[in-house]
């Protein structure tokens, strides 16, 4: 990655010349060793919910626990566009999304992410509008789990596939610089990806997307407990770790 801080329109400009690698991060170490690596987008997801703060679903962490983290993220000063997510609740009217938005670039984020299309188009207007970079969330989505029963991925029948356009389609035109597909069927990213104009990131979606954001948890293998079917971690980072503490207690 250049020197240039990498900004949402700098992203923007990346769809169809380069791929868009993505990671989280959640605290100021991990967000160092990204910008050192050069990761050009880093994201201070709500998975922190389950990753960092052992809850069982991100529908439980708040707007004080998301401001807490990207502000420990933002300290680290990165040169990647550092994003955030609107947590559970907190963008339920337009109103309450420019207000819990504001929040976060106030801690630190430089854009914002929230989970859905059409249904919340004046939310995200609203932001926009306000100035505020704004990153789209469609296919599976976490902050829904309650009401759908469980995590599966989308796009496998024609109404799932329709909607997912209509979907990235008017996020697009809305302004969005970017947006996640999250456990999209493949054949149904690669679609998206080629009739819109913004990039999207894929995590679970396919290899044509993009760019791809993946939990840098699972990718490093650090949280061994959980791991999605669609990744393969790149290293074995929890045993490693553990055979580290071990090596250590038998040598005091």
């Amino acid at each position: 990655m250049s020197l240039l801080k990498v900004t949402a329109d700098m992203i923007r400009a990346m769809k169809g010349r380069a791929r868009i690698p993505a990671l989280t991060a959640y605290d100021f170490p991990m967000t160092k060793l990204l910008d050192e690596a050069g990761i050009p987008f880093i994201h201070v997801g709500d998975t922190l919910g389950m990753i960092v703060l052992g809850y069982p679903d991100t529908t439980h962490v708040t707007m004080a626990e998301m401001e807490h983290h990207v502000r420990a993220v933002a300290r680290a000063q990165p040169r990647g566009l550092l994003t955030a997510d609107l947590s559970y609740r907190s963008y339920d009217s337009p109103e309450l999304a420019v207000a819990n938005a504001k929040r976060l670039i106030a801690a630190g984020a430089e854009a914002v992410k929230a989970e859905g299309g059409r249904a919340i188009l004046n939310q995200v207007r609203a932001i926009l509008a306000a100035g505020i970079p704004y990153c789209g969330h469609l296919g599976m989505l976490p902050q829904h789990v309650k009401e759908e029963g469980g995590y599966r991925r989308k796009g496998k029948t024609e109404s799932e596939h329709d909607a997912l356009l209509a979907d990235a389609q008017a996020l697009a035109e809305a302004g969005a610089f970017a947006v996640v597909l999250e456990t999209v069927i493949a054949s149904v990213a690669k679609e998206i990806t080629e009739r819109i104009a913004i990039p999207t990131i894929g995590i679970g979606s396919g290899p044509d997307c993009d760019g791809q954001i993946l939990v840098t948890h699972d990718l490093l293998g650090t949280f061994p407990w959980f791991t999605p079917k669609f990744v393969k971690p790149k290293l074995n980072g929890a045993d490693q770790m553990r055979a580290t503490i071990s090596e250590w207690m038998r040598s005091i």
